[in-house]
């Protein structure tokens, strides 16, 4: 096998999604370009990790772990990434499927040595069977998954995005982990906005680091009923807001808020100009769809007022954990590091 040994690290949370777990490690054990091996790290709970351990008790390629940080999806990644024993490590949720090229298209992209991170492209799987009519293309953030607005094809991008990425090692030895107390924690208010923070934090490491996304690698991913209604939507959007806040805190509202300027003045009008066009031409959920844009915009503009309110009153909360060394790479808890402040390292 040519190329760089690929770790994948899938982190696992509920026992409520346990056949999406499965399915998510099948897809892994399936790729044409065979991943090194398969870690699932599950976030303080016992009895998820019991039942893995069990169930891939005989597994030579798949090993279970106990998140070793603070609970969420970060410090999970960080224990991912302490025990990777391969030179690039992606990670993929545990609600979704890679579709069979998914690891070869990564390990392309980083024949090129200056290539630090490489993501992919993601599509939803709705509950309910299609679309909900009023839901606009280009918040398909809110449930994880790519969104009408990004590049095509492959290119170079200011940050990936988490569910659906890779790493070379020497990006966390360059810029450290992912930061704790930014990203997702069960099902506490659905934050994120850590892979960003990471990936601008890398670049100012590493100036030379090259990220692209490759919209020819693929993933599959669940979205639940509950995640089709308006509620929610309102809900991640707001969240988002307080995540931004908490980037442009640490790394400058420049690098913080700087795609995010692009997608509100350009994609974002567009897609409000498709959904009334639709409404004149009577086609269903035109204007919900312009509506739901501008709340989405409206609401997570609250978010981020509320969450810089806070940060200038509180300082930033979160920490980046450093990582060891790729040759001391092992089963152990990240370090914490010294907490964000101000406009970044």
């Amino acid at each position: 096998m040519s190329g760089p040994g690929i770790s994948v690290v899938i982190c696992a949370y509920t026992e409520d999604r346990w056949e999406d777990i499965l399915a998510a490690v099948s897809s892994v054990r399936a790729q044409s370009r065979p991943a090194l091996e398969t870690l699932l790290v599950v976030d303080h709970n016992q009895a998820l990790l019991d039942r893995l351990g069990k169930e891939y008790k005989e597994a030579d390629d798949v090993r279970v772990l106990a998140n070793a940080g603070p609970r969420g999806l970060s410090a999970g990644r960080n224990t991912g990434i302490a025990a990777a024993r391969g030179e690039v490590v992606a990670f993929l949720d545990d609600d979704a499927v890679a579709e069979r090229d998914w690891l070869l298209h990564f390990a392309e992209a980083y024949a090129d040595p200056r290539v630090m991170a490489v993501g992919g492209r993601t599509e939803p799987v709705w509950a309910s069977g299609r679309r909900p009519d009023w839901f606009p293309e280009e918040f398909d953030w809110v449930v994880g998954c790519t969104y009408r607005g990004l590049p095509r094809g492959r290119v170079r991008v200011r940050n990936v995005l988490g569910g659906n990425a890779s790493f070379r090692r020497g990006a966390f030895d360059a810029a450290g982990g992912f930061a704790t107390g930014i990203g997702r924690d069960g099902d506490k208010r659905p934050l994120g906005c850590e892979e960003t923070e990471l990936c601008i934090r890398l670049s100012r490491a590493r100036p030379d680091a090259v990220l692209l996304i490759d919209d020819r690698a693929v993933i599959h991913h669940r979205v639940p009923e509950t995640r089709e209604h308006f509620r929610y939507f309102r809900t991640r959007t707001y969240a988002e807001g307080l995540s931004k806040a908490l980037v442009a805190r640490s790394v400058g509202a420049g690098k913080g808020l700087e795609s995010e300027r692009r997608y509100a003045t350009r994609v974002l009008p567009a897609g409000v100009a498709r959904g009334l066009r639709d409404a004149l031409l009577a086609r269903p959920g035109g204007a919900g769809r312009a509506g739901a844009i501008v709340a989405g915009v409206l609401t997570a503009a609250g978010g981020y007022v509320v969450g810089s309110l806070r940060a200038r009153r509180g300082g930033t909360t979160f920490s980046v954990p450093e990582v060891p060394a790729a040759e001391a790479a092992g089963p152990r808890a990240p370090a914490e590091g010294a907490a964000l402040e101000g406009a970044g390292p």
